[in-house]
């Protein structure tokens, strides 16, 4: 059947190959006849997938050929997402288990490896669970004997197949029942009820506040977590199947250990406080405190008010500088600083120091002014042609409409058919048209109980008119955390979205999801004919991103969240693979050809930053856990100059917007962050004017 003279290799390029860890000994050569099974075959060509020459030894690669009925193209997909041939007896695998296109596509011993894990996809194509890629028509050939491959997906017809195979969609059902035992000051026994799956539930990922903390198989119902003193979490888990379908996350469990070393003893006093003064910039200096088991913390004080904290790690200690930023000019301001350990013992203060301003701002930062208070999160936020104020309220569903001048809000409507997810879905991203005035329309990304989907919807007499609602893209998957929301227009017209991985790191990859992406849509919601896969994927390798913005050149940058190790900036390029979840920042395996370096990264405990805003070709951040706003200075493609504000004055900063007058708005998220709890929060809304 197989004649070695029409054979069509794929020409390699470079390839990242890990190799078997054993080899195994290839069965002896048959002649296979009639066999139970499916057929696989090809759209384009008509043909079927085939084992080349009947042979059943490893190793051996696959074609497409006339459809016979014989065993070489009796194809099963099992629960564990293997295609296996010969009645089960070998499965279709990427050859040295290779991630990068193009790769050979052959038949192994089954071993249950992830290069032997597939989708069968509703567009027809089959991808690689471990890759991302498509299974792929060499040189979208349709003659007997073309080799098959993978290859990026392009939704070509040599990609796409007919079978009778069933693809797995349907996601298993919510984990019950979680639970914890056995807690002491670093572990803690997490337990759940069983999950159930149309064809069964192949692992659990337990998470902590968005954070993986491990997988364990799909019989595992409980497992033993290494916690921290002190610190409070919680806990969830998340059922997976072998199609890499996830169900929605278990109900939270709160913990928190106790501390491993009972500790009454405070720091000593911070020492040699010494300010100096920048224009409307205070810089204070001084000497570290001491402590029996280590200080973990510096809380700033000015005029008896705290206006910030310094923190450290177990293992890092703070640092012994802080940067009060936007007040007065010609003011005297008198500051002392207490020292703080893990268990919330305070040292005495330090000796004052009275730092006074100069005439002029001569800074970066130069006033903060209160602008409003909201009893629930302000996530998405705009300014109106008029120069007010528009922001969705995440938790409770409506839109608020601010004069910044005067304070006064006016609620303009509840977005219909929004749904929370007892973490950090809800009402989230909001952008307006650019010819608001004429059209009105306002563009909204939200949860649904279904899905995670964009809308538009008219503002008209300060009204939001739900009857003129438009679902221009759903179908986005959702989850307790990792949903993305921001929404922006660019320079070119188009919509952008970020998307979350939907606490599944295979999303990020298949570009076949429009999870753990860079969407870009017409404003209508089609897609533009030069996207580079042929759908709203603009691109992807993704984690958790919530930041867009544009530079003057019109190029977007990009902030996402990590998972425990670092959070980045990104700059976006059409097509461009980021890397996640095999690369976190710069950690894993991101010297991986093919993965985009982000141009930024912070450790988590420094960032876990949400919004950005570009005024300027300067990039502003505004990070959550991080309790900051970074500036940093964007220079050719590169960030420089970079500076903390605000650093524990304000608390979790959430969203950060250009304002009319060259300088921003920002917003805090303090309380009731992750529990979708509406009206339970006391945040605020600030106008920071900018220097030069």
């Amino acid at each position: 059947m197989f004649s070695s003279n029409i054979r069509r290799r794929l020409r390699l390029g470079a390839l990242t190959v890990v190799i078997a860890a054993a080899a195994l000994v290839a069965p002896t050569a048959t002649t296979a006849t009639a066999a139970t099974g499916s057929t696989v075959v090809g759209v384009a060509s008509g043909r079927c997938l085939d084992v080349v020459g009947n042979s059943t030894a490893a190793k051996t690669r696959v074609n497409i050929y006339d459809c016979n009925g014989q065993a070489n193209q009796a194809w099963t997909f099992t629960a564990a997402g293997e295609l296996r041939v010969y009645d089960g007896a070998m499965c279709l695998d990427v050859a040295g288990a290779s991630t990068t296109s193009p790769a050979d596509a052959q038949i192994y011993t089954c071993n249950g490896g992830a290069n032997q894990k597939w989708r069968i996809n509703a567009d027809g194509s089959i991808s690689g669970v471990q890759s991302g890629l498509c299974l792929d028509v060499s040189a979208a050939g349709t003659a007997n004997s073309t080799l098959v491959g993978l290859w990026t997906c392009n939704n070509g017809g040599n990609q796409k197949w007919r079978t009778t195979l069933a693809a797995d969609t349907q996601p298993p059902g919510v984990p019950g029942n979680p639970r914890v035992s056995d807690l002491v000051c670093d572990a803690v026994t997490f337990a759940w009820n069983a999950s159930t799956d149309n064809v069964g539930v192949a692992f659990y990922d337990v998470y902590h506040d968005g954070q993986l903390m491990k997988s364990v198989s799909g019989s595992t119902l409980s497992t033993s977590l290494t916690v921290v003193g002190g610190v409070t979490w919680g806990l969830y888990v998340n059922a997976r199947d072998a199609a890499g379908n996830v169900s929605q996350a278990s109900a939270t469990v709160p913990i928190t250990p106790p501390q491993c070393q009972p500790d009454s003893q405070a720091p000593t006093a911070p020492t040699k406080l010494t300010g100096s003064a920048a224009g409307t910039t205070v810089t204070l200096n001084w000497t570290a405190a001491t402590d029996n088991i280590g200080v973990r913390a510096y809380d700033v004080y000015r005029g008896g008010a705290k206006v910030g904290a310094v923190t450290g790690a177990a293992t890092t200690p703070p640092a012994t500088t802080f940067v009060d930023s936007g007040l007065a000019a010609n003011t005297s301001y008198p500051y002392y600083v207490v020292a703080r350990d893990a268990q919330a013992n305070v040292s005495a203060p330090s000796a004052t120091t009275t730092v006074t301003t100069g005439a002029a701002c001569g800074a970066s930062v130069c006033a903060v002014t209160q602008i409003a208070t909201d009893t629930d999160i302000p996530w998405g936020l705009v300014t109106l042609p008029d120069g007010t104020i528009l922001y969705t309220r995440r938790d409770a569903h409506d839109l608020v409409h601010l004069n910044p001048a005067t304070g006064a809000k006016t609620t303009v409507g509840t977005v219909p058919g929004v749904d929370n997810t007892d973490g950090e879905g809800g009402l989230l991203g909001l952008a307006v048209s650019s010819a608001f005035s004429s059209d009105h329309w306002l563009y909204i990304m939200h949860t649904s109980p279904s899905d995670n989907r964009i809308v538009r919807i008219k503002l008209e007499n300060d009204k939001l008119t739900t009857s003129t609602e438009q679902v221009l893209l759903s179908g986005l998957l959702r989850n307790k955390f990792h949903n993305g929301g921001r929404l922006r227009f660019g320079p070119d017209g188009k919509l952008y979205a970020s998307t979350g991985d939907a606490q599944n790191g295979d999303n990020a990859q298949n570009k076949a999801s429009l999870n753990g992406k860079v969407l870009r849509l017409d404003p209508d919601g089609s897609v533009p004919s030069d996207n580079p896969f042929g759908n709203a994927v603009w691109s992807y390798g993704h984690r958790n991103p919530q930041g867009l913005a544009f530079d003057s050149q019109g190029r977007l940058w990009e902030q996402e969240f990590g998972n425990a190790v670092m959070d980045e900036t990104n700059l976006i390029t059409k097509g461009g693979n980021y890397g996640w979840p095999a690369c976190e920042g710069t950690s894993g395996t991101c010297g991986t050809a093919g993965y985009i370096a982000p141009k930024r990264t912070y450790p988590t405990a420094d960032g876990s930053c949400s919004g950005i805003a570009i005024v300027r070709d300067v990039l502003y951040v505004a990070c959550e856990r991080g309790t900051r706003m970074y500036r940093e200075v964007i220079s050719g493609s590169d960030l420089t100059d970079v500076q903390a504000y605000f650093n524990g004055t304000y608390g979790r900063l959430r969203t950060v917007e250009p304002a009319p007058d060259g300088g921003l708005w920002l917003t805090t998220t303090n309380n009731g962050d992750k529990d979708s709890i509406p009206d339970n929060s006391n945040e605020k809304i600030f106008h920071v004017v900018l220097g030069e």
